[in-house]
């Protein structure tokens, strides 16, 4: 199933967040390579995840993360500003209706529900927060995942070639894109509405709040 958790209410679901954050570790570290600090408790986490984002989480039967993402609004600091400019050209991507996508995680044993099911998160965050698009930097390995499950982003800038090429996207869930991924996952659209509202049935803190109180 999917939970949509803030930052600040991680440590309500303790095996769910160590595992995601020790997968992000596996993922990105170990067999990507990627220049990330992992902690003495084998979890990779970065400044951004300070910062309260939403995280879309595909929880799986025992408790454990399946796969996950992270979300900020571009209106405050995010990757693609502070570290991806040479790819966009200088262009800052700032707007209440684009919010950054980061850290696309798998679990190593993470089946192929899991990719359906946070592409179907992305979708409900988009629709029931009113935001038109995500923004996301991404590589080949990637490229090809959206191809499959018919979300391709409009590439808005890249740099690098071959193995080190990395491309800008902005998505947007289109319509027809809604009953392929419910069908890949065999469930319903108020399966779906329920997951996400049973995340916010109790009151949460929204991105950057804690950060301005």
């Amino acid at each position: 199933m999917l939970r949509y958790i803030y930052g600040v209410d991680l440590h309500k679901f303790p095996l769910l967040r160590d595992t995601m954050f020790r997968d992000r570790a596996r993922q990105f570290h170990d067999r990507l390579g990627w220049a990330v600090t992992v902690n003495d408790r084998g979890e990779e986490r970065d400044q951004y995840d300070g910062l309260n984002p939403l995280y879309v989480i595909w929880e799986q039967a025992n408790g454990r993360h399946g796969g996950s993402m992270r979300f900020l609004p571009t209106t405050g600091r995010t990757m693609v500003n502070e570290h991806f400019l040479h790819v966009t050209g200088g262009v800052r991507i700032e707007s209440p209706l684009i919010w950054e996508c980061t850290r696309f995680c798998l679990a190593p044993d993470a089946g192929r529900e899991v990719t359906a099911g946070l592409v179907l998160g992305a979708g409900e965050v988009m629709a029931q927060f009113a935001v038109e698009h995500f923004v996301a930097v991404f590589d080949l390995r990637l490229a090809r995942i959206y191809r499959v499950m018919g979300v391709e982003p409009d590439v808005i800038g890249a740099a690098g070639n071959g193995r080190n090429w990395i491309g800008l996207g902005l998505w947007e869930m289109q319509e027809a894109a809604w009953p392929r991924t419910l069908a890949r996952l065999g469930i319903g659209r108020e399966t779906s509405l329920g997951w996400f509202r049973a995340s916010f049935s109790a009151p949460t803190v929204a991105p950057r709040e804690l950060a301005v109180a």
